[in-house]
């Protein structure tokens, strides 16, 4: 096959900047992205910013100030807007902190599975035969072994920090990326650019690089910004058992479990930490889904 036929096998690239626009467009008519994905940039602010934001040390304990109520409270003061914990930690400084520690884990965890994910599945979409066996057996195996019972007992033989955290994590979280990346890759292999750039004596590297990982992208994203939200919760889960990020780090499920003696008596101390991590759970999925109808918008009008 000649590069005639091969450039009229592939879908048009068209202009760029017409594509541009197009996408910026769509982004904002997402209502759900542009709401989402302002909660996410607003807690990537308040992360990467805490020293600057945070009134007092995260780690600075003062016993005299305990429990100190938020400043809505008639006993509140505006010195701990959001109070004190039981250690009299303020607690706006380990709310902004907890964020850097959440995000990290999400994102980090997101990048280790689905570059182990993403890799076994596409291997297997594009290969097939033994290679997509190999994949599927290693997936169910996977599968059969629950994530929080494995990560509870590797962290308990291994002791529970930060690293090993998204370690483990990383290392269980890759099933879903291979599931969805085994599938869409099958779909794009038939089609008929593919065939194209086979006929026109492309490497496989190339095919699978230039061709096939392109245009399973926004299912990518959307896996993704899932595994991010899951690793925050499984993180928050083994922190509340103390399995997890150990003191006197300012994780927010660390920040729940600490609290949980005096959730009937200071309640603003799970309450805070709670909300917080269910915000950005609910801003990361909002935002992923946003931004995968963006990218694969259903309907032609802008197209």
């Amino acid at each position: 096959m000649n590069t005639t036929t091969l450039a009229t096998s592939r879908p048009a690239v068209g202009n760029p900047m017409s594509k541009t626009s197009v996408l910026i467009r769509r982004v904002r008519r997402n209502k759900a992205l542009m709401f989402g994905g302002g909660l996410l940039l607003a807690m990537l602010f308040m992360a990467i910013f805490a020293p600057l934001l945070s009134p007092h040390d995260p780690y600075a304990q003062d016993l005299v100030n305990r429990t100190v109520p938020p400043f809505w409270d008639d006993k509140g003061s505006w010195l701990h807007p959001l109070g004190t914990d039981q250690l009299g930690r303020d607690y706006l400084s380990r709310l902004f902190y907890g964020a850097r520690i959440s995000l990290l884990i999400g994102v980090s965890v997101a990048l280790i599975s689905g570059v182990i994910g993403t890799t076994m599945g596409m291997l297997a979409g594009y290969f097939g035969g033994k290679t997509d066996m190999l994949v599927s057996f290693m997936i169910t195996t996977r599968l059969a072994m629950p994530v929080i019972l494995v990560a509870l007992a590797t962290v308990a033989i291994m002791g529970g920090s930060l690293w090993v955290i998204i370690a483990v994590l990383g290392l269980l979280k890759w099933d879903r990326f291979a599931v969805v990346m085994r599938s869409a890759t099958q779909q794009v292999r038939s089609l008929e650019y593919v065939a194209a750039a086979q006929a026109a004596g492309a490497s496989t590297t190339r095919i699978i690089l230039g061709e096939v990982l392109p245009n399973v992208v926004p299912h990518l994203i959307v896996i993704a910004t899932l595994e991010a939200a899951s690793a925050i919760l499984l993180e928050a889960s083994l922190s509340f058992l103390g399995l997890g990020v150990q003191p006197p780090l300012p994780s927010w499920g660390l920040m729940i479990s600490e609290a949980k003696a005096y959730m009937f008596f200071s309640f603003w101390l799970i309450a805070i930490p709670g909300s917080a991590l269910a915000l950005l759970i609910f801003a990361i999925n909002l935002a992923g889904d946003g931004l995968h109808e963006a990218l694969t918008p259903q309907d032609k009008a802008d197209a």
